[in-house]
């Protein structure tokens, strides 16, 4: 099939056609973006000005349908943004009443947002709130870390938070399923000292808990590690018989890594290792494992040699 040849003025013409019939597409685009359009949006609700001495629960969902009235730009980033914004809603009301009308918090709700924009109405138009008695209870807090550590290094003792509890308020039903309250992540890299930082608890997902005090400060011990051996005399556990029984080795030795600073202050009567008779008289062992039940905190154990005794009954 033969192809069409265009001349040089000819192509010229074709290309001044495009060019005006895309200026035309932009124009009439950006004029109809302009244009003032109803739409909906769908967002987060957020209470403000909880009642005093009151605890409440929503009987609805936490996003509301905002029905706006905005440019087509404003429409089409509505359309674009991977997370609605959250609107507050003033709960002041539920001082006197158990329920907020949001037709009346429509000029509240319009301050938030750009002077371009108007709501004009927002599904559901009221919200219900069932209240109980409002109760304290203190829980300890937990450190939530990701802390990566240089070579030999770690953490040498006991983590201290201060404060180590905090005061929770909020419904019964609520509190009886909290049992500790957790930390935001405390992350670090590369760590060879101690740490000492300000850590955020996280925020309450349920809109009427309050939580006291909102941080913690956190200071955790670091040192170098190294390694250790011990040797420590094996128990026997469940000889209810009283036989007499020789172990074979009665000892055992112990590998474990341990700070520098600990290294003289560990010694055997950190460590407990028993064999369990209860699985010659019971499961016909012939050899007994070990099982150590006594070992020092933040201590890393590297072997336990050997794994498991031989034993002599003597009756």
């Amino acid at each position: 099939m033969p192809f069409i040849k265009f001349s040089q003025s000819e192509r010229r013409r074709i290309s001044m056609f495009f060019i005006c019939l895309a200026f035309a597409l932009g124009a009439w685009l950006f004029f109809a973006l302009s244009n003032s359009y109803v739409y909906q949006a769908r967002t987060v609700v957020r209470f403000v000005n909880f009642p005093q001495n009151k605890a409440f629960h929503s009987l609805q969902s936490d996003t509301v349908k905002l029905q706006i009235e905005g440019t087509g730009w404003q429409l089409l980033f509505s359309k674009l943004r991977i997370k609605p914004r959250s609107v507050d809603i003033d709960l002041k009301d539920l001082n006197k009443q158990t329920f907020i009308n949001l037709s009346d918090q429509l000029g509240y709700i319009n301050r938030q947002f750009s002077s371009t924009q108007k709501v004009v109405y927002v599904q559901p138009d009221t919200l219900y709130f069932d209240f109980s008695s409002r109760a304290i209870k203190r829980v300890p807090v937990e450190l939530v870390s990701d802390i990566q550590f240089i070579k030999q290094y770690g953490i040498s003792e006991s983590v201290t938070i201060n404060p180590a509890f905090v005061t929770v308020t909020g419904p019964k039903e609520d509190l009886s399923r909290i049992r500790v309250w957790k930390t935001d992540t405390l992350n670090a890299k590369n760590v060879g000292r101690n740490i000492s930082s300000k850590v955020a608890l996280k925020r309450p997902v349920i809109a009427n808990i309050n939580i006291y005090p909102s941080y913690a400060d956190v200071k955790i011990p670091v040192d170098e590690f190294t390694e250790k051996t011990i040797d420590v005399t094996i128990k026997v556990r469940n000889n209810r018989n009283y036989h007499d029984i020789k172990l074979l080795p009665e000892k055992v030795k112990i590998t474990f890594m341990t700070a520098l600073s600990n290294y003289s202050k560990i010694d055997r009567d950190f460590f407990e290792v028993i064999v369990d008779l209860d699985n010659w008289t019971q499961n016909s062992y012939k050899q007994l494992p070990l099982r150590i039940t006594r070992f020092p905190g933040f201590c890393r154990l590297v072997r336990i040699e050997p794994q498991t005794v031989d034993f002599i009954i003597q009756k």
